[in-house]
């Protein structure tokens, strides 16, 4: 068996090996050739996987996305084709939660306006969305959820529209797919028209896709809007910012929202389960045993006295700052995207940070957070 796999994705070679060959490949560059006598293919999103690229690759029966979104597959096609194909559904939720709570910290320790005060609205009330909402629940921040499609699917949660949430909402999060069709489509969702609705002083995020907003019309309302600060991790045009955006960012990173050690090797387990359940083979690996172990850290109630040693605390797990000033130095440098994200040191989740001495009501919310402690 010929298994082909995107380079950038972490213990391949761990999990697959056992099972044949395991040809690593750069996946934005994929081409048809390096496919040709393959019977597995592991891609991530910068791979189009559609009849260009599988034409004439007749052994090929397995495709598997360690990704959420699957806009990147042409379904159709490989249904036609009678490949079976996969995806990661959740694998970075954590991930992308935890960078966008994070993001908040860090622009309400920069603009001195406190998270815990605000109201979040989350568009996209999907994996990504919820693990957001958790953390923002954890720490006791007020949130408002728009999805149309969970809404009409008979989600119990509640639901307000899009226009609701833009006036009522201090910050925005958005946690959508990209769609260019349907009933409600997200392409362009955020255009001029609404981002010109949005309340003074909005923060705005985008952890989903670029596309998700007009950055054209992004640069030209905040050219004449400094109230509205932008957290962007994905842009319009990847691995092409464009660059009169990027200034106009407070926080700027090269689609890594759900790059975690955790959220990566999740996304490459999850395909390597679905591999072995078609081959009608046993598993015989497990996520933990790839894992490095936890951190320690030694905490009172008492040391987490406030937003700002919280944020403290968040960045011994992952300091958003390193990568936005990466970002801004060396994304216009040849392949530099691309590079960044092939490259991104072990980013680890809450969880990866163990808080001893930490019993005790006063700190229960910590842990809801995601932080791990002795015993739980």
């Amino acid at each position: 068996m010929k298994i082909v796999a995107d380079e950038n994705m972490p213990y391949v070679e761990a999990l697959f090996a056992d099972l044949g060959e395991v040809v690593m490949v750069d996946g934005r560059t994929l081409i048809q050739a390096q496919v040709k006598d393959a019977d597995v293919l592991l891609v991530r999103s910068v791979t189009k996987v559609n009849k260009s690229l599988l034409d004439g690759c007749d052994r090929l029966s397995f495709v598997g996305s360690a990704t959420i979104g699957m806009d990147h597959l042409d379904l159709d096609y490989l249904k036609r084709r009678g490949i079976f194909c996969t995806n990661a559904p959740g694998c970075n939720a954590v991930a992308v939660g935890e960078y966008a709570f994070n993001a908040m910290l860090e622009l309400a320790r920069r603009f001195h306006s406190p998270l815990k005060n605000k109201t979040v609205g989350i568009v996209g009330a999907g994996n990504t969305g919820t693990a957001l909402q958790h953390c923002l629940q954890a720490y006791g921040v007020k949130t408002l959820l728009n999805d149309p499609l969970l809404e009409a699917s008979g989600d119990e949660r509640e639901f307000v529209s899009l226009e609701e949430l833009i006036e009522r909402c201090d910050v925005i999060s958005l946690h959508v797919p990209l769609t260019r069709d349907g009933e409600h489509p997200t392409h362009y969702l955020f255009d001029q028209a609404r981002l010109n609705t949005l309340a003074e002083g909005t923060w705005l995020l985008n952890c989903c896709r670029g596309e998700v907003i007009d950055n054209h019309a992004l640069i030209q309302v905040k050219q004449v809007r400094e109230d509205l600060k932008l957290v962007l991790d994905v842009w319009e045009g990847e691995p092409e910012p464009m660059a009169e955006l990027v200034p106009l960012v407070e926080i700027a990173t090269p689609h890594i929202a759900g790059y975690s050690l955790e959220g990566k090797a999740r996304g490459t387990f999850m395909l390597y389960l679905a591999l072995m359940a078609q081959l009608g083979r046993e598993v015989d690996k497990s996520l933990s045993s790839l894992l490095p172990p936890l951190w320690s850290h030694q905490l009172s109630p008492l040391s987490v006295p406030d937003e700002r040693a919280l944020l403290s605390l968040v960045r011994l797990v992952y300091d958003l700052r390193d990568d936005d000033e990466l970002f801004r130095q060396r994304f216009q440098n040849n392949k530099g995207f691309d590079l960044m994200r092939k490259n991104h040191k072990h980013r680890r989740e809450f969880s990866a940070l163990m808080l001893a001495n930490a019993a005790g009501s006063d700190v229960d919310w910590l842990f809801e957070l995601g932080f791990s402690g002795v015993g739980l």
